[in-house]
């Protein structure tokens, strides 16, 4: 016999369709005009979240942030509500480094983007690694635990999350195995430490996530190694590089060698529905911001089928 909740489920009647858990969606813009100016560009084209380098992505030297500049972006940011907003961290930091001026600087850099993204109020600050070079893996994962933990000494982080982002392993950089990020994490258990995981990436470094049996075994890995509550945003990128071929180049989305189908599935997981998806793809003739933000949104957006006996 069926009670009050039972009469109310078939009240909605077998194959009723509902809206799914999704994830906000946004991409990753320029500043120029001002920082402010990426706000208003996501607002523009739809997207609900954006990431932004908070300076010259290039250079040590970066631009003291004023006062009204601040403000500025706290006040468009209240009128857009774009949420989160995500730094990612300049080029050139290289925590990992074994070479010792590089390492300073490096350390000193990103005290720098820390010390920027919590007078923007920013969510998250995500951060490559760094590169091995001249070291052994095992001493440049040590090396990046001691660097962050350095870099963000006596500083109240609050609810500003830095995020470590898994990497393609070009090079000789850390970070392309999931295991990786677990190792610093559990290195700087203070910081709590979340990660960015970029799809692209991933994939290059030997996930094979176009069919659905790799997908669901790359995000038991991950599950594994960080716990997939502590993933907090996606980067989400076709690959113009080949599978496994440890090379980082991003593509447009359903134009590269992941897939569009395979992107469908990462975008409309279930496992990561918590998480911001942040589209890092080129514009160009082929396709720009908007197109690239057409095609997430169309994967998330879908609404799932609920049957009820």
């Amino acid at each position: 016999m069926t009670g009050p909740a039972g009469s109310e489920a078939a009240a909605v009647g077998t194959g009723a369709r509902r809206e799914a858990a999704r994830p906000r969606i946004g991409f990753h813009t320029g500043i120029a005009g001002g920082l402010h100016n990426a706000l208003l560009k996501a607002q523009e084209i739809g997207a609900e979240a954006v990431q932004i380098f908070s300076r010259n992505p290039r250079g040590w030297k970066a631009k003291p942030l004023d006062a009204e500049e601040v403000e500025h972006f706290k006040r468009v940011r209240r009128a857009t509500g774009v949420s989160p907003v995500v730094i990612h961290a300049n080029y050139l930091i290289n925590l990992a480094a074994a070479d010792e001026a590089v390492r300073e600087k490096s350390v000193a850099s990103f005290r720098e983007e820390v010390e920027r993204g919590l007078a923007l109020g920013a969510d998250y600050l995500v951060v490559h690694p760094g590169s091995a070079r001249g070291a052994c893996e095992a001493d440049a994962i040590r090396t990046c635990a001691e660097s962050l933990r350095a870099a963000c000494a006596e500083i109240e982080l609050g609810r500003f999350r830095i995020l470590l982002e898994n990497t393609a392993g070009q090079g000789e950089c850390i970070g392309h195995r999931f295991e990786h990020l677990r190792e610093i994490r559990e290195q700087c258990p203070d910081l709590n430490l979340g990660v960015c995981l970029d799809t692209a990436h991933a994939f290059t470094a030997g996930y094979d996530i176009r069919e659905e049996e790799g997908l669901s075994a790359a995000l038991d890995s991950l599950e594994r190694s960080v716990g997939l509550r502590s993933v907090l945003a996606v980067h989400f990128n076709d690959s113009k590089a080949a599978y496994n071929s440890r090379v980082d180049r991003h593509w447009h989305i359903g134009l590269g060698h992941i897939g569009a189908e395979a992107l469908r599935r990462v975008a409309a997981h279930p496992r990561l529905a918590h998480a911001a998806f942040l589209l890092e793809t080129p514009s160009d003739e082929t396709c720009d911001d908007a197109c690239n933000l057409a095609a997430l949104r169309s994967f998330v957006n879908r609404p799932e089928t609920e049957e009820t006996d």
